[in-house]
């Protein structure tokens, strides 16, 4: 990890729990509900801890970052840096990676950088106004990226570069300091973060979850979140994992190679929640495209532990 970025031990605990009031309040700028937002964005109050991870200092300007994710495109760059990474259905029931960052904890590249999709421009809404790095989108989809008001699309720009001892299309790579300078600041997206496990649950070593093509599997190492993809062992490792079950739709901007999927991230549903080695079947709940995702267990918040999380939408 980059330096000063992961720091172990009771003083985690010390620092983080300072900065929370409560499970439910872990953020000074909860003030609109489970995610702390009342449609628009209003809080300007810097963050005790990152809203991002739950780790200690105020999280900077935030990217995502479009990797692909099939076999030939493994092992990707730059994933143990990003404080979240999505897992999204795309074409033919395969995988691609959403990588999330904040401008203090980039790596030096990530990639290979893929193309955009629909489910990206709803996913995204609940930031504030995120850079979105991508190789590429449909001729539709493209303009409606780059006119959105939700996200700052980055595709084409002399941060990208193509790795010539990688094959194409699974070479394209990306210099992330540029476009993570053109994100919106990180704030409140609905996470709630405690060093202290929660009450409830069951203990659980492994969970899995699917897409038509594609499987994800975490075994738990005592400490972290191993993560396997397609049955094969990867170098990346969460503190947490969600795996989120979306309704899936045929997306409004059609290929001409099949179905393209879109995942439904405003609603509600139900999710398995996995840390510190146990399992929790839990809710998940967006109202809006503005307001943060909030996972609940019983009613009340569930608390992730301070770190990085993979969240996986599985259909």
């Amino acid at each position: 990890m980059s330096g000063g970025w992961r720091v172990a031990g009771a003083g985690v605990a010390a620092v983080v729990l300072v900065g929370l009031a409560g499970v439910a309040g872990c953020q000074p700028s909860d003030t609109g509900g489970a995610s702390g937002k009342q449609g628009a964005h209003t809080s300007d109050a810097p963050a005790a801890t990152s809203y991002l991870t739950g780790e200690p200092g105020a999280a900077g300007h935030v990217l995502a970052v479009k990797i692909d994710n099939v076999g030939a495109a493994r092992p990707a760059t730059g994933l143990d840096d990003a404080a979240i990474v999505y897992a999204i259905e795309v074409e033919g029931g395969l995988s691609r990676l959403m990588a999330v960052y904040d401008d203090r904890h980039l790596p030096k590249k990530v990639g290979p950088v893929r193309s955009a999709r629909e489910t990206d421009l709803q996913l995204l809404a609940e930031y504030d106004r995120p850079a979105l790095a991508f190789s590429g989108a449909q001729s539709e989809l493209l303009p409606v990226l780059r006119a959105s008001d939700d996200l700052t699309a980055v595709t084409g720009t002399r941060d990208f570069y193509r790795d010539s001892a990688r094959r194409a299309p699974h070479n394209e790579y990306l210099r992330p300091a540029g476009p993570a300078a053109k994100g919106g600041t990180a704030e409140d997206i609905g996470l709630r973060f405690a060093a202290a496990v929660p009450p409830g649950g069951t203990a659980a070593a492994t969970a899995s979850a699917k897409m038509p093509s594609a499987r994800f599997s975490f075994a738990y190492d005592g400490s972290r979140y191993r993560v396997s993809m397609d049955g094969k062992a990867s170098p990346w490792s969460a503190d947490n994992v969600v795996i989120q079950h979306v309704g899936v739709q045929e997306s409004r901007y059609h290929s001409r190679t099949g179905f393209v999927p879109f995942s439904r991230t405003v609603g509600h549903g139900r999710a398995q929640v996995l840390r510190d080695g146990r399992s929790y079947a839990a809710a998940w709940d967006r109202p809006s495209p503005t307001a943060g995702t909030s996972y609940t267990l019983d009613g009340a918040p569930l608390a992730l532990k301070p770190g990085h999380t993979w969240i996986v939408l599985e259909p």
